[in-house]
């Protein structure tokens, strides 16, 4: 790469494009490019063998479908089962267009409402496929027995999320991800049984093989001997999930890491958006250094539960019940009337971060201030009934009692914003295919639907859809023309990708330092929450990257990890883990420092519109970043994919 140095950081390549996506009316693309798409005959498909990385609701619902279908699935996950995917943590619901409230929701509307909560930095085409699949994902879920809530009559019930005016979002209590993960997990266990699917549990994926340029395989760990295992196969699929875990403290399970995506990242598959990352309004706040991880309260709250804070600062130590009517200051309703509490969760979550930046955040100082903003159930209480609340929401409240010792039918809860779900991910075209043919990236994995920033409740209908729906009619227009020539497990790329899986096992064992691993892994969490977290600025993303440099130098001098290769070994397991974390720290700070405006949930300092929103600029940013590997010791190399808008109107977002 012959590119000049910009910023002393990156190089920029040649634009990127999405070539895959077919040409015509937008509500007929889909059904088009189904009909364009080579097809593989039963017969066939016995000879062709798929790998899947991951088993939530995107790598299970892909494992269940392929295996259907009758291709030769090995699924892999780093879990115990299959069913402790991190899915299962979902509360609030899952998005379909489906109108049965009669309140104006269609295919387009859910369309338009997902593109501008992203902040315009979607693709169109894939997030209208998105919104047209839903309502298929539905009846799919209730034919598995998924026990969604339903009315008086038995139609299912459905209930608002943030960012949008109509209700879509179905739910099962507060346990709609664990219910909807069941399903999968339940589809994907009768072809195991059936013997389509072979299960991987407990091994983790260290490196992608890739042969005369095509995805082929990956090297995976067995976690519980420490064996080095080669799986070879016709194409690869990654279901693997975010990498929100970056950040140290984040409503991610602690197992989630990027080492999957970042191994294909580091072998040629570009990395799409990677500063993109969802603050959640509506999580339990951060209580002290003792932390490892925090708790989401769903966002489903907010349809009922109202934000507040003290008008005065004075008020902040009372007890809220207290504090009378005029005394308190519900500023999601105050400063935007139409969508009040619920706003997107960047804004509300910017917003939580404004009131205790003034001095008005409530409950137990944490360093120098109270980071947390009341969310109270008192008047919908005393309108819908205690019970009507408790069989809403029942479980959720007794989570947040357990955990703080408080009870929220009679205390307001305390939230604040916290690290939650990443947009970014790996580049994919509309087939869901990487950079590297053979490589398909599904769900949170891949970066292709949410723009910058996502509306709630549509984590799980990405997941299922692109499992379900778009994965099974992509990836055989790929598989149509193989069974690709059979490789050896001694052909030189499978043994390279061997070499370098065992070399780096015992590098890492072999520093003996001074520092544990997770030592390392949160004061990369701090750096990257204090510079690249709500707020940004040039001046912090600058000193972020110097930090993150001198603590992965550090990392590879003084880290101490415990134990042996052969064995199960955690420590072994945490330190790979965040040795991808402090490359993709880095990364996410250069892009972040090189997109120079406020977008979404990333608020940029230095572009800003009078009243303190965010303010984007189009005319320098409506692309796609998708960021290609520089070697050990190169420089990353950007490469633009413009951003067209036939179907929508581009403006700038206003939810007041």
């Amino acid at each position: 790469m012959t590119a000049p140095l910009i910023e002393g950081l990156y190089r920029e390549g040649d634009p990127i494009a999405d070539t895959a996506a077919p040409d015509g009316p937008i509500a007929e693309k889909w059904t088009k490019h189904q009909f364009d798409n080579q097809l593989v005959n039963p017969a066939n498909r016995r000879k062709l063998d798929v790998i899947i990385v991951g088993t939530g609701l995107a790598g299970a619902s892909a494992g269940a479908t392929l295996g259907e279908a009758g291709y030769n699935v090995k699924s892999f996950c780093y879990q115990d089962s299959p069913r402790r995917a991190h899915s299962i943590a979902a509360q609030g619901g899952i998005n379909a267009a489906k109108n049965y409230k009669g309140d104006g929701d269609s295919i387009y509307r859910l369309f338009y409402d997902t593109v501008k909560g992203g902040d315009y930095r979607s693709r169109e085409d894939n997030t209208y496929r998105l919104a047209e699949v839903s309502a298929d994902i539905i009846d799919q879920c209730v034919a598995q027995g998924v026990p969604f809530a339903r009315e008086y009559g038995g139609l299912l019930d459905n209930r608002s999320f943030g960012g949008v005016q109509v209700s879509r979002t179905f739910y099962a209590r507060g346990q709609t991800g664990q219910q909807l993960l069941i399903g999968a997990y339940q589809a994907l266990e009768r072809q195991i049984a059936a013997g389509s699917v072979k299960m991987y549990s407990r091994h983790e994926m260290l490196e992608l093989i890739v042969v005369d340029g095509k995805a082929r395989g990956i090297i995976a760990r067995d976690m519980v001997s420490g064996e080095i295992e080669t799986h070879l196969a016709d194409a690869v699929v990654l279901a693997s999930g975010g990498y929100g875990n970056v950040y140290f403290l984040s409503t991610n399970a602690m197992g989630c890491n990027v080492t999957a995506s970042w191994r294909a990242h580091r072998k040629g598959a570009y990395f799409a958006n990677p500063c993109y990352t969802q603050i959640h309004p509506t999580c339990i706040p951060v209580s002290g250094e003792h932390q490892s991880k925090l708790t989401l309260m769903s966002e489903s709250l907010r349809n009922d539960g109202r934000i507040w804070v003290p008008k005065r600062r004075e008020d902040c130590e009372k007890d809220p019940r207290d504090i009378p009517e005029e005394d308190r200051d519900y500023y999601l309703e105050r400063l935007y009337p139409s969508f009040g509490n619920l706003v997107p969760r960047d804004i509300a979550s910017r917003q939580a971060k404004n009131m205790c930046d003034e001095g008005r955040g409530v409950g137990p100082k944490v360093g120098d201030f109270r980071r947390g903003v009341y969310l109270d159930f008192k008047e919908a209480i005393g309108r819908l009934g205690e019970d009507a609340v408790r069989a809403k929401y029942g479980n959720l409240f007794d989570m947040y009692k357990q955990i703080t010792g408080e009870d929220p039918y009679q205390v307001p809860m305390r939230i604040y914003p916290a690290v939650h779900y990443t947009m970014g991910g790996l580049w994919v075209d509309y087939d869901l295919q990487a950079t590297i043919p053979g490589l398909f990236v599904a769900g949170e994995a891949n970066f292709s639907d949410h723009g910058a920033n996502r509306l709630g409740a549509s984590a799980l209908m990405q997941g299922l859809a692109d499992g379900y729906f778009v994965l099974p009619n992509t990836i055989r227009n790929y598989l149509a023309d193989g069974p690709y020539e059979a490789i050896d497990a001694k052909h030189p790329a499978v043994i390279e990708a061997q070499d370098s899986v065992e070399n780096r096992i015992q590098t890492l064992l072999g520093i003996n330092g001074d520092r544990s691993v997770d030592s390392f892994h949160k004061e990369l969490g701090h750096i990257m929450w204090e510079y690249c977290g709500m707020e940004r600025t040039d001046e912090g993303l600058r000193k972020a990257i110097d930090l993150i440099r001198s603590l992965r130098d550090e990392f590879w001098r003084n880290v101490r990890v415990l134990g042996a290769a052969d064995t199960l070994n955690q420590s072994l397991e945490k330190a790979g883990r965040v040795a991808d974390f402090l490359e993709l720290g880095e990364l996410m700070c250069i892009d972040a420092l090189h997109r120079r405006e406020s977008c979404g949930g990333h608020f940029r300092a230095e572009s800003q519109t009078e009243d303190g929103e965010a303010l984007r600029h189009d005319d320098e940013f409506l692309y796609v970043g998708a960021w290609e590997w520089g070697g050990e010791d190169g420089n990353p190399v950007l490469h633009k994919e413009a951003l067209e808008y036939e179907f929508i109107e581009l403006k700038q977002r206003s939810y007041k």
